[in-house]
C-alpha cells in the first residue's frame, strides 16, 4: 500500500525552504497525501501547517544525514546539497534534488561522490580554495521545476494517494 509522499529537508543550509513549502501547500491543497519533514541540528522556525515537521536530531557531524539517511525510502524525496547524504539516498530509493535543481540520479551519483571526494582532497592539499558558486535566481528556477516534476512522478506512480 503505498505510503504519504514525505519530503524530507537538510535544513540547516537550505536556501529553498521557504519554496518546499509553498509547492508542498499546492500539493496537498490537491489531495496528496505529501508530508514534510525539515530535519536540522538546531531548531528553526516552521511555518504551523499539519503537514510540516521539524525534527532537531543532536548537534553531531552527521546527525541530519543520518536521520534522513535512515528513513528516506522509494516514494520519498530529499532535499539536500550534501553529497553523502544524497548517494545514501538514492541507494535506498528516494528521490533526491540538491537545492540548485540538480537532480542526483543513480546513473550519475557514484561520479557525483567521486568527484566530490577529489575535490576535497584538493582543497585539503591547499590546490583548490574556492568553494560551490553563490546560489542565484536560475537555481531557484531549476530547484522548483525539479520539485515539482519529482513530485508529479511520484503521485503518477501511486505514491500520496490519500488512505
Amino acid at each position: 500500500m503505498p505510503h504519504p509522499i514525505r519530503l524530507y529537508i537538510d535544513a540547516d543550509a537550505c536556501p529553498v525552504k521557504q519554496e518546499v513549502y509553498r509547492v508542498a501547500e499546492r500539493f496537498v491543497g490537491k489531495g496528496t497525501a505529501l508530508k514534510v519533514i525539515v530535519v536540522s541540528n538546531a531548531p528553526i522556525a516552521v511555518p504551523r501547517d499539519e503537514f510540516i515537521e521539524r525534527v532537531v536530531v543532536g548537534s553531531g557531524m552527521d546527525e541530519a544525514d543520518n536521520y534522513i539517511a535512515e528513513r528516506a525510502g522509494q516514494g520519498d524525496v530529499v532535499i539536500t546539497a550534501d553529497v553523502p547524504l544524497a548517494a545514501r539516498a538514492v541507494k535506498a530509493g528516494a528521490e533526491v534534488i540538491a537545492p540548485n535543481g540538480t537532480p542526483f540520479t543513480k546513473d550519475a551519483i557514484g561520479m557525483t561522490l567521486a568527484t566530490r571526494n577529489l575535490m576535497s582532497d584538493l582543497r585539503s592539499a591547499g590546490a583548490v580554495t574556492g568553494g560551490p558558486k553563490p546560489f542565484a535566481p536560475a537555481d531557484r528556477s531549476r530547484f522548483l521545476s525539479a520539485l515539482d516534476a519529482a513530485l508529479v512522478r511520484l503521485t503518477r506512480a501511486g505514491f500520496g494517494t490519500p488512505a
